[in-house]
């Protein structure tokens, strides 16, 4: 059931465990925790809620491997993604998925996207690793994921779709900058600015690679293009992650993330047959105001929460969101 079924033999006898897998089941846990609930059914809500309590222990108590997350464990009892391992001493989406779950101690969360940061970031190619190091000649055998040439695919390059849940956790925590940064660095358009990058990517700038290449000779080179699923997850990181649009029901949340020089932006949002024409600037506070304060109007009347109620009235509606830059949004580097 894992995401990455590169790893196929990791647990083919039954007994093997997915820490990433671990994380993901918590969030769908709560999830059907919460759909429970609005379907009058408390009984299945809790036993969601107490599994997940249970699974989070677990996490944190066989999960951890002392500055980051673990990716698994084979059936015989090894380890993979620990720092005892010669190869795939890192895995990202444990790491990104401890964040993005809500699962991790915010200090261990903190922790493991640093690792992140330091071990799978790598600004020449502008690639966000899946792993690394790249599996080579590693036992126990993890499965057909060994079989790529190491620095390709699944086994060490960048593999798209990870690598924007890696994104999306920075934004998560806070770090707008740093979540802005490495989008810019992730996007297509962006490996094509002259004619040498072009030449190193060799693949359309206009769609979402599935993979890119991470070792040399080949390092910044694009693999299997026109990948829907990561643009998907690509399209979520831009306008939710960072931009911070989220609709529940009649409700348009705003919560955007942004990086440190960022003065704001401007939309447009249809709902219906009305149209809600969105400003939100980013700015300083008086002080005693508390960093990271938001204030919303919706036609000049404020808010109480970060949240426009959707009318389909077909007026339209004006709507101001002021932040206060937080200590958080420093400028970034890789």
């Amino acid at each position: 059931g894992d995401w990455n079924d590169g790893m196929n033999k990791v647990g083919i006898e039954g007994k093997g465990e997915s820490i990433w897998l671990g994380f993901f089941l918590y969030d769908v846990l709560l999830q059907f925790a919460r759909l429970a609930q609005s379907h009058a059914d408390p009984e299945f809500a809790s036993r969601c809620q107490a599994e997940a309590a249970q699974l989070q222990r677990n996490l944190e108590q066989h999960g951890w491997d002392g500055a980051w997350y673990r990716r698994a464990y084979f059936d015989d009892g090894s380890v993979l993604g620990s720092s005892a391992n010669a190869e795939c001493r890192i895995d990202s989406i444990a790491q990104s998925w401890a964040v993005l779950s809500g699962a991790a101690e915010p200090a261990r969360a903190y922790l493991a996207m640093e690792a992140v940061r330091r071990q799978l970031v790598q600004p020449d190619g502008a690639v966000l690793k899946l792993l690394a190091p790249p599996f080579d000649t590693s036992t126990p055998d993890p499965g057909y994921i060994q079989a790529y040439v190491p620095g390709v695919r699944e086994n060490g390059a960048q593999y798209t779709h990870a690598a924007i849940w890696a994104v999306m956790a920075f934004a998560a925590l806070g770090d707008g900058s740093r979540a802005t940064q490495l989008l810019s660095m992730i996007n297509p358009v962006n490996h094509t600015f002259d004619r040498e990058s072009m030449a190193r990517y060799k693949v359309e700038p206009y769609v979402v690679a599935s993979d890119v290449y991470a070792l040399a000779p080949h390092i910044g080179r694009g693999g299997w293009s026109w990948y829907s699923g990561s643009a998907g997850w690509m399209l979520r990181l831009m306008t939710e992650s960072i931009l911070g649009l989220r609709r529940v029901a009649d409700r348009l949340y705003l919560e955007p993330c942004l990086a440190a020089d960022w003065n704001g932006f401007r939309m447009r949002y249809r709902y219906g047959e009305t149209w809600y024409s969105i400003r939100v600037l980013q700015t300083g506070a008086p002080s005693g105001v508390a960093a990271g304060r938001t204030w919303l109007t919706v036609d000049g009347t404020p808010q109480s929460d970060p949240a426009i109620p959707l009318m389909d009235d077909r007026q339209l509606h004006a709507v101001e969101l002021r932040i206060r830059r937080g200590p958080k949004q420093q400028d970034a580097q890789p």
